[in-house]
């Protein structure tokens, strides 16, 4: 039997659906699983987006341009503008998801061997992206004392060596739902000129800022646009993640000439989901004004609801859909896998992603759970009930005093 390859078998599994199988088993007895483990919103896709897609008339699903659909990045690049960022539409390249102009962003700005810094935790798929480019994660801790802030530029330059060619963030942040301030974005704009280092941005969350806190794009910072690269979605904007839809942005006509190169590889990103993705384009604000007070209240309602429960501590989060919080157990990924395989409480359990998978340090995110508030208010409010009935259940639970002095801050 030929045997398969190496490189397939390290290639990292995603921390996020590797229970997959354990949630199907307790479906099939008749558990009712609160999947609090994805992304994945239960918000409905804008109207304008589904008209689109059912006045499709076209004979032929034909390729589109390999940077994708010329009116569609037009518009793309006027819509940018409304958030003070100023591109033309030959700037940007339309990418099947976010995911695609990641790992085109790797290909094109780095070489087989070189560093990327990336504070962690930080979304599992990027040491995924980087191990298939042949590109090196260098992780830099952030943690949940601080409710994951910016570590300091010193932290920073301590990892930079010759290989390294860039660092990537997340803003706001998956997993963490942080939100990068003025005044850090700013200290990654001193570091990325200092070393002339590339400043890759996943902006896709963008739109979700809390608290009147603003979002500061990469692309607003000054003397450094040769080295900014966005990755941006319609996945969570538009609650559309199976149109498969990103762009790849940057005022870098090298890395856009080089990424061309692999777009026209993979011939073209999906058609029907450009469509899809430029209707959305004329979503009234009225769509998003009230998605935005719908994940005000679940955020506020999980959060309170977690620091509630003894020796769990959740940080407020600013920005995004998702929360790290802390739980008393021995071990998370064992936690993870053991409410859905070995618990359930009124015939409900609760899907979670383990810490673990968004840190390249191991040993870190032991304790932590990533939770996306992405179900209404009445289901969180029975996944934080079935929550806590497990977390008393649980035969590795830890009892530690400082986690339950943590969990009133």
């Amino acid at each position: 039997m030929p045997v398969v390859s190496k490189r397939g078998e390290e290639m990292p599994q995603s921390p996020i659906r590797r229970l997959v199988p354990f949630a199907e088993a307790a479906k099939k007895k008749g558990t009712h699983v609160y999947h609090l483990n994805i992304g994945q919103p239960d918000i409905k896709t804008p109207e304008v987006a589904m008209e689109a897609i059912r006045n499709v008339h076209m004979k032929t699903v034909e390729y589109s341009h390999s940077a994708g659909i010329e009116s569609y990045r037009r518009k793309l690049a006027d819509s940018y503008a409304k958030h003070d960022i100023h591109v033309d539409y030959t700037d940007l390249m339309i990418t099947t998801g976010g995911s695609e102009a990641v790992m085109f962003a790797f290909l094109s700005c780095m070489n087989i061997g070189d560093e990327v810094i990336i504070p962690e935790p930080f979304y599992a798929n990027y040491s995924a992206f980087a191990y298939s480019t042949g590109v090196t994660v260098v992780p830099i801790p952030s943690t949940i004392e601080t409710d994951f802030a910016l570590p300091s530029i010193e932290e920073f330059e301590k990892r930079i060596t010759s290989k390294t060619k860039g660092i990537l963030i997340c803003n706001p942040n998956n997993p963490t739902g942080y939100l990068y301030s003025s005044e850090e974005m700013e200290q990654l704009r001193q570091l990325v000129k200092k070393y002339d280092l590339f400043l890759l941005s996943d902006e896709v969350y963008r739109e979700f800022c809390y608290d009147g806190k603003e979002h500061i794009s990469a692309m607003h910072l000054k003397d450094i646009e040769q080295n900014v690269i966005m990755i941006d979605s319609v996945s969570k904007r538009y609650s559309e993640c199976g149109v498969r839809i990103g762009s790849l942005v940057t005022k870098n006509k090298g890395v856009i000439d080089i990424a061309m190169r692999y777009a026209q590889a993979r011939l073209s990103p999906p058609g029907i989901g450009q469509i899809a993705a430029e209707a959305s384009l004329d979503t009234p604000q009225s769509y998003f004004d009230e998605v935005y007070e719908e994940y005000i209240a679940r955020r506020n309602c999980l959060v309170e609801g977690l620091n509630n429960i003894p020796g769990v501590y959740s940080p407020m989060p600013k920005g995004a859909f998702y929360t790290v919080a802390k739980l008393p157990v021995d071990d998370t990924d064992k936690f993870c896998e053991w409410i859905l395989r070995d618990f359930e409480y009124e015939g409900q359990t609760v899907m979670m992603a383990p810490g673990t998978g968004f840190y390249c340090t191991k040993g870190m995110g032991s304790n932590e759970v990533r939770i996306a508030y992405v179900l209404k208010v009445e289901d969180l409010k029975k996944a934080l009930v079935t929550l806590e009935k497990a977390l008393e259940a649980y035969p590795g639970r830890v009892f530690d005093k400082s986690l339950v002095s943590e969990s009133k801050i």
